[in-house]
């Protein structure tokens, strides 16, 4: 079984699929191919899934469920990817389980040629149209800065918008990093982040993926080229949503001891995956490896990241920037700062935020 670099290859070439027209969703899909389905999946399921005893179990328990007539309804092939998404979810407890239908998806090998120039730019054009997946940048009251990640895409594309959001929160006292709503993606974008929260030199082991088929690990580290540093107080936001990768970064802002995490407790979902052809245009994405912290020897997997101040996720971004404020006032000496600071933390507190201000000034 290869390890990360075919996970990622499998990524690009699904996501190069992704922009490609889908397949009729109304198609009929009879009994014969839900049996041809669920017996190579079982079949997959055994060979790749990170703990084998598990997916076996997880294969024989979806064939019997076919066999019962569990499926007899999804009579399409978007129906029936739904119903095994459900299914490989629930069974498997593993929140990387998912089914769906594409039939211009190709198992990948590891032998592929490289993605094509037209092809690469067509996925960095999808990466950038959707804002390279910074959702917000802006200053909140009391010279705090937000950042708001809905994804984690692929680092070449996406880690000169990171650097330039961070060089905007520069003269910041503090930063709320949003991830309430993220998605995940990619691992290398997380260590890309995270490299500029640590000062330049001071390289960070970050995470290793540990593979079943080829028992292999790779090690993330920080990214030593990365230019724009931020040494100030870090909160970062999560919540159920949370998710993957998403959830690698708020363990390591929290093992690593650089940042604070505030929120409700994330899915619990580490072990990366990879998705595999099942036959009639079915694609099993399936966990082949699981990550484990080298600091915390384990991960976020089933547990979730466990927020260091909890509260509700709407509440987040109050809460982390009322203790923001709070901190910035105590270290305040300057009294018409102290001032500001209070009127502003009382407005936060309350959960007002302050009105814009178009009137005609008058001199």
């Amino acid at each position: 079984m290869p390890g990360k670099k075919t996970v990622i290859a499998s990524i690009v070439m699904g996501a190069l699929s992704s922009v490609s027209a889908w397949a009729a969703e109304g198609a009929a899909f009879t009994a014969a191919d839900r049996d041809a389905v669920v017996q190579t999946l079982a079949v997959k399921l055994k060979a790749n899934y990170v703990m084998p005893a598990v997916g076996e179990r997880l294969g024989a328990a979806i064939v019997k469920k076919n066999a019962e007539g569990a499926y007899a309804a999804a009579t399409t092939a978007d129906a029936f990817s739904a119903a095994l998404t459900r299914d490989l979810r629930v069974l498997g407890n593993d929140g990387h389980f998912s089914a769906r239908h594409d039939d211009n998806f190709r198992e990948s090998t590891g032998d592929e040629a490289r993605p094509s120039r037209a092809e690469i730019e067509a996925w960095r054009e999808q990466v950038a149209r959707s804002g390279f997946g910074i959702d917000k940048v802006e200053p909140l009251p009391g010279n705090v800065g937000y950042i708001k990640l809905t994804r984690f895409g692929p680092s070449p594309f996406v880690g000169s918008a990171y650097t330039a959001a961070m060089a905007l929160m520069d003269g910041t006292d503090a930063l709320i990093l949003d991830l309430r709503s993220n998605k995940g993606g990619s691992s290398e974008s997380v260590a890309y982040l995270m490299s500029h929260f640590f000062p330049q030199g001071d390289m960070r082991h970050l995470n290793d993926m540990v593979f079943r088929g080829s028992n292999s690990t790779e090690q993330t580290w920080t990214v030593g080229a990365v230019g724009q540093r931020y040494d100030k107080p870090v909160y970062v936001l999560v919540s159920p949503r949370t998710f993957s990768a998403a959830e690698e970064c708020a363990y390591d802002f929290q093992t690593q001891k650089r940042g604070t995490v505030v929120g409700e407790t994330t899915a619990g979902a580490a072990n990366p995956p990879r998705p595999f052809s099942v036959g009639r245009g079915i694609v099993a994405v399936i966990p082949v490896g699981q990550s484990i912290n080298p600091i915390t020897k384990t991960s976020w997997e089933h547990v979730g990241v466990k927020p260091d101040i909890a509260v509700s996720p709407a509440l987040a971004q109050q809460a982390a920037h009322a203790a923001i404020l709070r901190s910035l006032l105590a270290s305040a000496k300057d009294e018409p700062q102290r001032a500001s600071l209070q009127s502003i933390l009382a407005m936060v507190e309350k959960g007002e935020t302050e009105a814009p201000d178009y009137s005609v000034r008058k001199n």
